[in-house]
This record gives structure tokens, C-alpha cells and sequence, in this order.
């Protein structure tokens, strides 16, 4: 068997949609359906003047940053198909192209695309890829519409087949981990049209796009056996035992501009409040781990050809150490008829890094909208910040100085709070001050894996610190180590308290619960 234990399964990309006939012969003229894609980005560096910031395909930088293989001898599937069980590195990226059975360029007489011929090829790839590399799983990396191809197997195609003990095979037995981009897990809806477009389309089925509506979506996402789950269906819920929601990631883009698709009719139609294509709220599944980038649907400045994309992706697939953060004791002041609304922006960045891996904000149109408690549990109920992954064997930055390597792993966590008041149920702006936070600080979070003991971790407000955030370190004979406050195994718990100035506004006891969790200890809590 090639498979070393080491967590780098095979990668398998799924692409998104293409389109007629004419979009589905360009994507097949692509040898990796364009995931071999980089961008550049302008940034102002010194003396205020403009330079390129170079960023990588996300294939190519697998290859660099963890020596992963890219296998064609001829094609792939011929390469899979004339090598013998065990024989191919796990170490490897594959495309599903199952575009090509759809091409005319390539098929007499092709047939229409089909997303469940689609889902049922990526399964039969899936079991191909895992015979030929010993892995027991793969990873599965999927943009727009294909992280529908993707739902398709894992919540139909697997549960409708059979193993040799004739049971339904599990989903989680098969697949690792699965991340997508910019993927429609609401379908597409449309900001115009009290919901007439959506009609005609889903009944029209225009170039195949009735696959966003809810219709069809329930004939592909739902298992053959399956009953009407009480509700109804909802596309954003993955349904008990199809798959763990802890091991299926969203990256949400937040930027409609940059998304240019038959003269911009595509961004107008669905909304600012998207990627351009897909609304925000369209492009995660339901209480499963995301991010949002300020990174458009696709094209140039796209969300798959994004550093943001990329750093997110290699930390969720071979993280080995989850964080959250949630700002808990929250007691926001006056009560729930004084017409107040609270938003609250959160942004993390992690040393080292050019990008922000994670930002809510009024200006993306994505803040995090603060509900007064109507009940005593909701008062208890945290409000999530942030859920990133952390890679304890990565390389840690130098410091310019010594040449000495970090062993501290630093957050950066910044918190903006603003509120915007009613009058008669209507925003008013007689007293208002655009942009103007209410409170705003950001929290330095250092934390220390080592291989022994449980993480160490250290905290601190950037307005308590003195000169640049970046030289900041903890002084060991004044401050300590936060305390864990979790007697669980595998898990470190801890609560940083708001700042003084803070506490009139989010309350006395107002803190930033910071956890640390290994994934190891994770994954065995939510196996299928």
C-alpha cells in the first residue's frame, strides 16, 4: 500500500457549473478545469507606491507546500485505469472531469448534463483513487456547483449502495474531509423578480440552471429510501448520518463587484449581498465550519485563485488542531423595545500571513447581526466569532532580527461594535455617525503546542498594548499562561474578559472564550 499514514490522502477537485454546450467545450479544453489558475493582487508598499502580490494555483501550491504529485500519462483516468491496486502515491491530485462525457468536441451525439451521473462518476472515481493509493479516505475540494456534485454522492449515490455486507456504505468511511468555494448549499435565488426568475427557470430549466432550484435540488440530494424529513426539505441542512458537519468547510465570498458575468446582469440579479452569483446566505451548510473572504464567485479576482482560499484549505484539510472563538456573558444595554440594533464586525489575520482568513463587516454586508435575548437560555447562548484550524507541525516565521523560529502560533482578532437606532420601526439617522464603532479593539492570541502537555496560550487587548502589536510578547513574571477551565480530554478552554471600557457596553462579565480542540479527539466524537 502507498498510503504512509502522514494525512496527506489524495485530493480530488470538483469544478463548478459551465453552462450549454458552448461553456462545457471550453471547460474541457482546460487539463485541470481551471484550478491551475493563480492572481495577482496590488498592494501599497513603501513610499505609498503600488507592486503585484503574486498568489499561486491552489494545485500548485499542494505540490510546493506539501509535496504533492500531479499524475497524467496521457490522462488521468487512463493513468488510474492501467496501474494496479496499491501502486499510485497517496500523495495526489486528481480532477473529476466529468464534463467530458457531456462535451461535443468529444462525444457524437453527447447527451445533456446530468449532476446525478455527475455525483455517481465522482463516486466510482472516489473508490478508483482509494484502490490505486491504499488511502482509507480522500480529501474532496469543490467549487460552486461542484460542491453540489459532491452532496450528491455523499447524501444519495453513497446511501442508496450497497456494501458487501449488504448495508448502505457510510459516507465518512469514504471521504476525510470536504471543502468547498463559493457553492450554492441554498441553491440560487435572485434579488429581483418576487421570485418570477426563479420560476421560470426552474421550470424552463435554461441551460441546465434548474439545478439551483428546490425542486431538483431534492431529487439529487435526497436518497431513494429517504422520507420527507419533518419541516420539509431544506437544501442548507446535511441530514443526519449522510455525513459530520465538523468535517465539511465553507468559504463564503462576500464581493458582488468583482463578479462580471453577461455585463454584470448576474451580480444585479442576485444581489449585493453575495459573491455575485451565489447570496451569502446561500453558501454554507447549516451549523458546519466557514469562513468569509471579500473574494468574488470566480473569474480573475475569484474566490479558488485567492491566497485567503488557499490558506484556509491547507489548514482545514491537514490542520490538526481546531480554535473557536465566542464572545460569551454578552449583556448588551437598554432592553428589546428601545429600537437599538447591534451589529458586531469580527476579522482574523494570522502572523505570517499577506491576507485576513476570515472577515464579517457592515462594509461586505455581512455583519454579525446581535439579537437582544428573548429568553433565559437565549442570554446564555454564545455568539460565534471565529473557527479556524491550526497546523501544529507548520514552519513558524523568523524573527527579522535573531533568525530565531516562533514557537507560538499568533492570532490577531479584531472586534468592531456598532449600532444604528429605529424610529417607528425605521432606521433613523438623525443621530448617526457612519462607521463610527461604538467600541472597536482587537485581541492578541498567542498559542503554544507542544507535543507533551496540553496548549498553552496567552491573551491581550490591543489598546493595553504599548508600541507595535507585532513586538508584542508576554513578559513570563507578569503574565501567565491563560487558565484552562476544560477537564475534558483533548480540549483546553479559556475566557479572555472584555476590557474595562468594554463592560458598559457588552457587559460585566463579557469575555472572548477561546478553545482548542485536536481534531483527533474531534473526529471521533462526530464519526457517523
Amino acid at each position: 500500500m502507498s498510503y504512509t499514514g502522514d494525512g496527506r490522502l489524495p485530493v480530488i477537485y470538483v469544478r463548478g457549473f459551465a453552462g450549454g454546450r458552448g461553456g462545457i467545450n471550453d471547460a474541457v479544453a482546460d487539463p485541470f478545469y481551471g484550478f491551475n489558475e493563480g492572481s495577482v493582487q496590488v498592494r501599497v508598499v513603501d513610499s505609498a507606491r503600488p507592486q503585484f502580490h503574486q498568489f499561486e494555483s491552489p494545485l500548485l501550491r499542494l505540490m510546493i507546500d506539501h509535496e504533492y504529485q500531479l499524475l497524467v500519462e496521457g490522462n488521468q483516468a487512463t493513468y488510474l485505469q492501467t496501474r494496479g491496486d496499491g501502486d499510485v502515491p497517496a500523495a495526489t491530485i486528481w480532477v473529476h472531469r466529468f464534463y467530458d462525457d457531456y462535451s461535443t468536441e468529444l462525444v457524437t451525439d453527447a447527451p445533456a448534463f446530468s449532476i446525478e451521473s455527475a455525483s455517481q462518476k465522482l463516486f466510482e472515481m472516489v473508490q478508483l483513487v482509494r484502490r490505486r493509493t491504499g488511502a482509507p479516505r480522500v480529501f474532496l475540494v469543490a467549487h460552486s456547483m461542484g460542491g453540489l456534485v459532491v452532496r450528491g454522492m455523499l447524501q444519495r449515490v453513497i446511501p442508496d449502495t450497497l456494501g458487501p455486507d449488504g448495508r448502505p456504505l457510510v459516507a465518512s468511511d469514504l471521504v476525510d474531509r470536504v471543502f468547498t468555494y463559493a457553492t450554492p448549499h441554498g441553491g440560487i435565488e435572485f434579488d429581483v423578480g418576487f421570485g418570477l426568475l426563479e420560476k421560470l427557470r426552474d421550470t424552463l430549466g435554461v441551460q441546465g440552471a434548474d439545478i439551483f432550484g428546490p425542486r431538483r435540488m431534492r431529487e439529487y440530494l435526497t436518497p431513494a429510501s429517504a422520507t420527507e424529513p419533518e419541516g420539509g426539505f431544506d437544501a442548507t441542512v446535511l441530514p443526519d448520518g449522510s455525513f459530520p458537519r465538523e468535517r465539511f468547510f465553507c468559504l463564503v465570498g462576500t464581493n458582488a463587484s468583482d463578479y462580471d458575468v453577461a455585463l454584470g446582469l448576474s451580480a444585479r440579479a442576485v444581489g449585493p449581498r453575495s459573491d455575485g452569483l451565489v447570496q451569502i446566505d446561500n453558501a454554507y451548510i447549516d451549523k458546519a465550519p466557514r469562513a468569509f473572504v471579500h473574494r468574488s464567485h470566480s473569474g480573475r479576482y475569484g474566490i479558488v485563485n485567492s491566497e485567503e482560499g488557499y490558506q484556509n484549505l491547507r489548514r482545514f484539510l491537514f490542520g490538526d488542531l481546531e480554535v473557536t472563538a465566542d464572545l460569551t456573558g454578552l449583556r448588551l444595554p437598554g432592553t428589546r423595545d428601545d429600537d437599538t440594533v447591534w451589529q458586531l464586525e469580527s476579522q482574523m489575520s494570522i502572523r505570517g500571513l499577506p491576507v485576513v482568513l476570515h472577515e464579517q463587516s457592515a462594509a461586505h454586508l455581512c455583519p454579525i447581526q446581535i439579537e437582544r435575548p428573548r429568553t433565559t437560555d437565549d442570554a446564555a447562548r454564545p455568539v460565534p466569532l471565529v473557527r479556524t484550524y491550526l497546523w501544529s507541525k507548520a514552519s513558524r516565521p523568523q524573527d527579522p532580527r535573531t533568525g530565531a523560529r516562533s514557537t507560538t502560533m499568533r492570532h490577531v482578532l479584531r472586534l468592531r461594535l456598532l449600532s444604528l437606532r429605529k424610529s417607528g420601526g425605521l432606521l433613523s439617522f438623525l443621530d448617526h455617525l457612519e462607521q463610527a464603532e461604538d467600541w472597536s479593539d482587537v485581541l492578541v492570541v498567542d498559542i503554544e503546542i507542544s507535543q507533551d502537555a496540553q496548549p498553552r496560550a496567552w491573551a491581550e487587548w490591543g489598546s493595553r498594548v504599548e508600541g507595535a502589536l507585532r513586538d508584542w510578547k508576554p513578559d513570563p513574571s507578569t503574565t501567565l499562561p491563560l487558565t484552562d477551565e476544560e477537564d475534558a480530554p483533548g480540549v483546553w478552554r479559556a475566557c479572555v474578559g472584555v476590557p474595562e471600557a468594554a463592560r458598559p457596553l457588552l457587559g460585566a462579565g463579557a469575555a472572548v472564550t477561546i478553545q482548542v480542540q485536536g481534531r483527533a479527539t474531534l473526529d471521533r466524537a462526530v464519526r457517523v
